[in-house]
């Protein structure tokens, strides 16, 4: 089991990631008017985050116009502000937000760092086999014990379906971090495993982040 003190001493030291917003191609950037440095901006909200985030800037292309939202709530810490009505070339960054982590965003830092992440192998769309899906169902992910070369996920691409084994130290199934409808990037995390001596101990984990986090308001 890693240092759990270390890792949450050194996330309070920079509580924070910092987002660099980029042009998503090229065409000429207009700032929003509503923004500045040291601004607080706001992410998307709502039930499904199906409200948009703060607009922040739009770049103009041909007479189309996209706009860019905040991806997350955040402060300004940074505008370039030369490229204003200029043309500029995709992936120039426009400005940098800093977001403040949530406690649930430090958990799974630290979740991440504690447990055996089982990786997606290459692009697709994941989901259990029939039997470990419905065992999660009725009893949650960690009623699933794995072990090396257990049948576990199918992989689902291009109309194409293949199973995929675990390949791993065993443990069981304590996080998950996939969804079956969308598609998973090569080497993401599908699963974190935990091996069952060490349960308690990052149940313990969850409590203290959960006790000591202070949010930024």
């Amino acid at each position: 089991m890693f240092d759990v003190s270390t890792v949450l001493e050194e996330i309070k030291a920079s509580p924070y990631e910092e987002i660099s917003i980029k042009s998503p191609h090229t065409g000429v950037v207009a700032f929003s008017p509503d923004i500045s440095v040291g601004g607080c901006v706001m992410g998307p909200s709502g039930t499904f985050k199906e409200k948009k985030g703060a607009l922040l800037a739009t770049v103009c292309r041909e007479r189309n116009t996209q706009p860019i939202y905040c991806p997350e709530r955040g402060e300004i810490v940074e505008i370039h502000r030369q490229y204003n009505d200029g043309f500029v070339e995709a992936g120039t960054e426009l400005l940098k937000i800093r977001h403040f982590l949530s406690k649930d965003e430090v958990l799974q830092l630290i979740l991440k760092k504690a447990l055996y992440l089982f990786l997606a192998p290459e692009r697709a769309k994941y989901y259990f086999i029939p039997a470990v899906d419905m065992k999660i169902k009725v009893s949650g992910p960690q009623s699933v014990y794995v072990r090396e070369g257990d049948d576990l996920l199918i992989m689902s691409r291009m109309k194409r379906e293949a199973p995929l084994r675990y390949s791993g130290p065993d443990g069981v199934i304590y996080a998950i971090y996939f969804n079956h409808t969308q598609n998973v990037d090569l080497g993401q995390p599908l699963i974190g495993i935990c091996p069952p001596d060490q349960v308690k101990q990052i149940e313990e984990v969850v409590v203290r982040v959960q006790t000591e986090w202070k949010e930024r308001e």
